[in-house]
């Protein structure tokens, strides 16, 4: 308890990672306890500030442990990370503020996405107190994701509550608030999985032209 307490307490006094070049994958190999086969193997990736790139395999494939990896959140058996040269793991270049900073310049939109039973300005600004929220900022990040308007014509507006766990939103209100929450953080990396599998074609378009 004491160490996530330090953990959290680190991570709302660092500043987010200033992402310059490339995250490079070097040899990775990747085995979870107890199986018998890596799930990754041999991986070699780089990935260059700037770019975007789909990662598409089938179920089981590794996706979702590359994306982990990618994030900090589970350490290679094998290989290495190199974030702007630096090799990233649970002592990110000796400082561990350093690997919490760099978590920090990610936002990752999940395939379920978490609400609140707070208003909708709350849930896109997740964490940040209701008096810091920055409303030019929350607007915009509603527009990019394309539920400003749903919003605007609901009842309260963005100090509307989303309702318990949100169970009175569709799939792809949900998916919307959660790109939303993502670009509220303004990151240096974006990692989507699966985000508009609940949008019809026009919106899921619309909603990918203005992310990019």
């Amino acid at each position: 308890n004491n160490y996530y307490e330090q953990e959290n307490e680190i991570y709302n006094s660092v500043k987010s990672f200033i992402f310059k070049n490339s995250i490079n994958l070097k040899n990775i190999n990747f085995n979870y306890s107890n199986a018998k086969k890596n799930s990754l193997k041999n991986l070699n990736i780089s990935i260059y500030r700037g770019e975007k790139i789909a990662i598409i395999g089938t179920t089981g494939s590794g996706k979702s442990t590359l994306v982990d990896l990618i994030m900090g959140l589970l350490e290679p058996s094998s290989g290495k990370i190199l974030i702007d040269g630096k090799e990233l793991n649970q002592n990110f270049n000796n400082d561990i503020t350093n690997l919490i900073s760099w978590r920090k310049a990610i936002s990752h939109v999940p395939q379920n996405i978490f609400l609140a039973d707070a208003s909708f300005k709350e849930n896109i600004a997740l964490g940040v107190p209701k008096h810091l929220i920055n409303h030019n900022r929350l607007i915009n990040a509603s527009k990019i994701a394309s539920i400003h308007d749903f919003i605007k014509n609901s009842p309260n507006t963005y100090d509307g509550m989303v309702g318990e766990r949100g169970l009175r939103l569709s799939g792809g209100q949900l998916q919307r608030i959660g790109i939303a929450r993502a670009i509220y953080r303004k990151p240096k990396i974006l990692i989507l999985d699966e985000p508009t599998s609940a949008l019809d074609n026009k919106t899921e378009k619309k909603v990918m032209q203005s992310i990019n």
